[in-house]
């Protein structure tokens, strides 16, 4: 479905309700450049460089879009898709068994989740929604909870930490959803639903955040203006 969400102003804050989750698929790959891309990128070199076997933890899968294109990958990873969003898990359910695959949900919220070990840790646009006062915590549980050689793997909305640059970047974000057919209206209203919703860090940050984990091998791999992608190593 056409994600058409705020055409009409929603008078709430966003949240990742049914209606949201109807549309979330087009709603993401017309909101975050490159999306497709940048999900193949990080889900080939989890493939390339993985051993056999290992367990694939995704915190905040939603749609299970990267699950779902990691698995065709590597057929051998044991998969898990954690969210807090139950119409969101009944889709990634869903598009999970239309394509015969064996990966297995759980709803719960991540700052309350019960973690378990993985190989894998994966958070697409995810920590971005996790309140400043438990971010740290919820990655120091991401490090304590990888195995030994462990992999983390995250891509965030960033900030820009000059004003003037900022400003400019913001603008062409903004360029970049009316090229994708949203409007002004629309890109206005989501911004105005997002507000304290969506919390972004700067690069510096969220590497001095993986840095304070523990992490001691952190690189970025992707990157499109206020968007990146970072990979630690355990």
């Amino acid at each position: 479905m056409k994600d058409e969400i705020f055409k009409k102003n929603q008078k709430k804050q966003f949240e990742f309700d049914k209606n949201v989750a109807s549309v979330f698929d087009d709603m993401i790959s017309r909101s975050v450049p490159f999306y497709k891309e940048n999900l193949e990128l990080c889900a080939k070199l989890i493939a390339k460089i993985a051993n056999y076997g290992v367990k694939v933890c995704d915190l905040g899968c939603s749609s299970a879009n990267f699950l779902i294109f990691l698995a065709s990958l590597r057929k051998d990873f044991r998969f898990f898709g954690i969210d807090n969003s139950l119409p969101m898990l009944e889709i990634a359910k869903s598009k999970a068994s239309a394509y015969g695959l064996n990966i297995e949900f759980i709803e719960g919220n991540l700052c309350e989740f019960n973690f378990f070990n993985s190989d894998i840790f994966i958070s697409n646009y995810t920590l971005q929604f996790i309140r400043p006062l438990k971010r740290q915590e919820l990655v120091n549980q991401i490090y304590k909870n990888l195995n030994k050689n462990g992999i983390f793997l995250m891509s965030e909305k960033i900030l820009f930490e000059d004003a003037f640059l900022s400003k400019n970047m913001i603008e062409i974000y903004a360029d970049y959803k009316q090229s994708q057919g949203y409007s002004k209206f629309e890109i206005a209203a989501k911004r105005e639903a997002l507000e304290n919703i969506l919390i972004p860090y700067s690069e510096k940050e969220n590497i001095s955040m993986l840095e304070n984990a523990g992490f001691k091998k952190i690189e970025s791999i992707f990157k499109w203006a206020n968007f990146e992608s970072f990979i630690a190593f355990k």
